[in-house]
């Protein structure tokens, strides 16, 4: 049971393209906006749609990979956990942020042809394609 503590998955799409942070240590970190939908029917048979957003990052080989090949309005699959943190603002208020970390991805869009040449180097490896 202890594979399932803290464990979300999330279908949607690219809000923004990848943006990615280099560090000194030679680390790198990956964010962007992901947008999920949900439809349903109200009370009078309406149909709601509601738009979640969540902020996506990814740490290392799987954030380079996100920045290579996903654009604003793919559609992935990632699988993570939540983190949050605090901080403080110039002005002293404190700020809380809720943050998806992706630990695989699922792209689910059409594969990219520059991307069929790429596919070797992954052999053995997770499949990021679908």
């Amino acid at each position: 049971m202890n594979a399932l503590r803290n464990k979300v998955q999330l279908i949607g799409r690219l809000g923004q393209d990848p943006k990615t942070i280099n560090f000194d240590d030679g680390k790198s970190k990956v964010n962007f906006s992901m947008a999920t939908n949900e439809s349903y029917r109200n009370g009078e048979g309406d149909k709601i749609e509601k738009t979640q957003w969540h902020d996506v990052v990814a740490w290392g080989s799987l954030g380079e990979i996100m920045s290579q090949y996903l654009k604003k309005g793919a559609e992935i699959a990632i699988e993570g956990r939540l983190m949050y943190r605090t901080y403080d603002d110039s002005e002293g208020k404190t700020r809380y942020i809720t943050e998806v970390v992706a630990s695989d991805l699922l792209m689910l869009d059409k594969k990219p042809e520059e991307a069929w040449s790429d596919r070797r180097a992954c052999a053995g490896g997770p499949s990021f394609f679908l």
